[in-house]
């Protein structure tokens, strides 16, 4: 079983701007949940709403301004409520660096799918691997309109 997906993406902004479209949470619901409830900051556990039946409480996990941010979820499940670390969860990772020209380079991780249950670990995998696919899309769409 595969453990990790990493996705890279290099964003014609300044890495400023990239990290608040990821760490700010009026700006994330711009590009990845449609809504999120709660405080966004290290230490809280906000809700990410992704349409009417799926909502997944997340873990924020690290905000170091302008080169890192992570939070834990609970892949596999469409309406986790409670607390995310009481139960397997995977780690999402943003690892931002300068690119020159004023570009930023965004590399995506998300890791631990080995120690998920068996019944989802698979399913999990495959379903946020298109899932980061098409939201790094939106990602990149964002920066593009603006």
């Amino acid at each position: 079983m595969q453990d990790v997906i990493r996705r890279e993406i290099t964003i014609s902004a300044p890495i400023e701007r990239v990290y608040e479209a990821i760490a700010n949470p009026e700006l994330v619901v711009k590009w990845f949940p449609e809504t999120l409830e709660g405080l966004y900051e290290v230490g809280q556990q906000p809700v990410f709403g992704f349409g009417e039946d799926c909502t997944s409480q997340v873990y924020i996990v690290a905000a170091q301004p302008h080169t890192y941010f992570a939070y834990r979820w609970v892949p596999g499940s469409k309406h986790f409520m409670g607390d995310v670390l009481s139960v397997a969860n995977t780690l999402v990772e943003f690892t931002l660096e300068e690119a020159g020209d004023g570009r930023c380079k965004v590399t995506l991780t998300e890791s631990g799918f080995a120690a998920l249950p068996v019944d989802v670990m698979e399913t999990s995998f495959q379903e946020n691997g298109l899932g980061w696919d098409f939201m790094l899309g939106r990602f990149g769409n964002y920066f593009e309109g603006q």
